[in-house]
């Protein structure tokens, strides 16, 4: 398979582990919140790693760089989480150069999500691209790359229906909460966690439940604040979480804690509850089941829930690839053009020195040589010989690497990268 990854020394890697092989109590273990991020890549550039975004997110963390070796980047995960070199090699995917491309374009546009559809992922590789790139850690190929991906994810959102009607997790657990909560206008709803799902999860129960006895506690009292304000819905302190559990008829946890924050030492209850663990890792210790009247739902569980509207997105699958493969090829163009180009410059430069050297040693040999019209004819020449080797390593057929190899033997020449 030819390689476009625009770096000779090193190969373009992508490697992570997802809802696919691991479930959420490993994908917990490798789960790496804001400062691990920050002093992953603080890591990264340290060890010389060249270019690098780090994901991590319910369903996924994957990282996507250059290496010598793919384990470069396992060692920076494992050292940088609670996961083990072990518990990856059990559960994890390693993808290099086209195909590591080929998984980024499918994750960035949701054909690759835990639920179909689901475009949260293209706004966490933004996040990510632009925490590498402060730290110095994006080269043209991965700025190009993740360009190409978000282009393609503007453009299936746009051009398809897969994202039709809403999705993601925070979907699935309205959904769940419709169809298993009986009369569910009159019931009460405790929301603890406002991050992202927190956040979605609450529009989406503001927007399919059409009821506003939904309370809202976090640990950052403020940020609750702002996402009722524009509800409309009310805020607890995180003091009063004991005794609003007590009210609530469902409890959905989505906080970034990386132990959990819900277990059974802190349930007094006097009805039914239903609790919704939308965190990784959980935040819902297993041990609230022992409690009577408690149902425990995680998120896996609700990524299993398929109903009309998801099964309808799977009809769109094959209008999205054929964006994918239109825009990848954009992608593949530009990197091969990328790739090439140093060796076609230092072709030039080759020529113009056997040209330069050969107007002087002509101009000395004869009398009346006109050097203006030989410099015109040479360089007209040197742009076809250049222009025919551009073509030829433009064509699809062409393996790039032996040619570039080849020429540069021929003619004695190293290409500069740039």
């Amino acid at each position: 398979m030819e390689n476009y990854n625009m770096s000779r020394n090193s190969t373009f890697y992508a490697l992570g582990l997802s809802y696919k092989k691991a479930d959420a109590t490993i994908r917990g273990k490798f789960s790496l919140d804001a400062k691990a991020q920050s002093i992953l890549l603080m890591q990264a550039e340290a060890e010389g790693i060249e270019s690098l975004i780090v994901t991590s997110t319910c369903n996924r963390t994957e990282i996507y760089g250059f290496a010598n070796h793919p384990y470069e980047l396992i060692k920076l995960l494992c050292e940088n989480s609670n996961g083990s070199v072990q518990e990856f090699q059990e559960v994890a995917y390693i993808y290099k150069n086209q195909e590591a491309v080929n998984h980024m374009f499918r994750v960035g546009t949701g054909l690759d999500s835990q639920i179909l559809g689901d475009f949260e992922i293209i706004s966490q590789i933004k996040n990510a691209f632009n925490q590498s790139k402060s730290y110095g850690l994006v080269n043209t190929y991965m700025e190009r790359l993740v360009n190409s991906v978000i282009q393609a994810s503007k453009k299936i959102k746009t051009d398809t229906e897969i994202s039709s009607g809403a999705t993601s997790v925070s979907f699935a657990s309205v959904q769940y909460i419709i169809k298993n909560v009986e009369d569910i206008a009159n019931k009460n709803i405790l929301l603890f966690g406002t991050g992202k799902i927190g956040r979605n999860t609450c529009e989406n129960l503001v927007k399919h439940t059409k009821h506003e006895q939904i309370t809202l506690i976090n640990r950052t009292k403020d940020k609750a604040e702002k996402l009722a304000e524009k509800l409309d819905l009310v805020v607890k302190n995180y003091a009063d979480l004991q005794l609003e559990i007590q009210k609530a008829d469902v409890l959905v946890v989505a906080t970034g804690a990386q132990n959990p924050t819900i277990d059974k030492a802190i349930l007094n209850l006097k009805k039914p509850l239903l609790i919704l663990d939308l965190s990784i890792p959980k935040n819902v210790n297993e041990n609230v089941t022992e409690v009577e009247g408690v149902t425990l739902i995680h998120m896996d569980h609700l990524s299993q829930i398929t109903d009309e509207t998801l099964e309808n997105r799977k009809e769109h699958i094959p209008a999205a690839e054929a964006i994918i493969e239109e825009i990848k090829d954009e992608f593949k163009i530009w990197t091969k053009g990328r790739k090439f180009a140093p060796t076609i410059n230092a072709l030039k430069a080759k020529l113009n020195e056997i040209k330069n050297s050969e107007l002087d040693f002509q101009s000395k040999k004869i009398a009346d040589f006109n050097e203006e019209q030989a410099e015109i004819i040479s360089n007209r020449i040197i742009q076809k010989i250049t222009t025919h080797f551009a073509n030829h390593l433009k064509d699809e057929n062409t393996l790039v690497d032996e040619s570039i190899e080849w020429i540069e033997k021929v003619f004695k020449i190293e290409a500069v990268v740039k």
